[in-house]
């Protein structure tokens, strides 16, 4: 793959999910991402925490599998966004819809969830753990693994 490839994923407030699939994935591409030219960022469809760092949990949660969140903060999703990224990747089908309403006419982006990258996901969103156990957090990181290496599958076969 000789050109680049942007990547955005997408969820609500973007201090759980979405930045913990931009360092899982970052994190993978690290490891296994030789050759690749691959732009990430994260970012939300409601603007409630704007500069804001990933949720607390979500980085404990991500620390513990090494991967490092700290230094991503929260923005909001732009119409420009959808020009700018190739992929544009939701959690759950509550912010694919919201992509959907904000996303201008002509725009390049493939819009789809996460999950559809995951083969052996048995659901297709992303649940949202703000309001759960500590547990949550760690299904959405196994979540996150499985949809992101099927992801780099698909980006080498470009």
């Amino acid at each position: 793959m000789a050109d680049m490839v942007s990547i955005l994923f997408v969820c609500m407030g973007n201090i759980c999910r979405s930045p913990s699939a931009h360092g899982v994935m970052r994190k993978l591409l690290e490891e296994e991402g030789e050759g690749l030219n691959i732009q990430l960022d994260s970012a939300g469809t409601h603007a409630w925490h704007i500069n804001e760092a990933p949720d607390p949990r979500s980085q404990q949660a991500a620390l513990a599998r090494e991967v490092d969140l700290s230094d991503l903060r929260a923005r909001a999703v732009e119409a420009s966004d959808f020009h700018k990224f190739d992929y544009i990747l939701a959690m759950d089908e509550a912010n694919l819809a919201d992509l959907d309403k904000i996303r201008p006419p002509g725009s390049k982006a493939l819009v789809a969830l996460m999950l559809s990258y995951a083969d052996k996901a048995a659901i297709q969103e992303v649940p949202d753990p703000y309001y759960g156990a500590k547990e949550g957090f760690e299904t959405v990181l196994d979540m996150l693994e499985e949809a992101s290496r099927g992801l780099l599958t698909e980006l080498r076969q470009c």
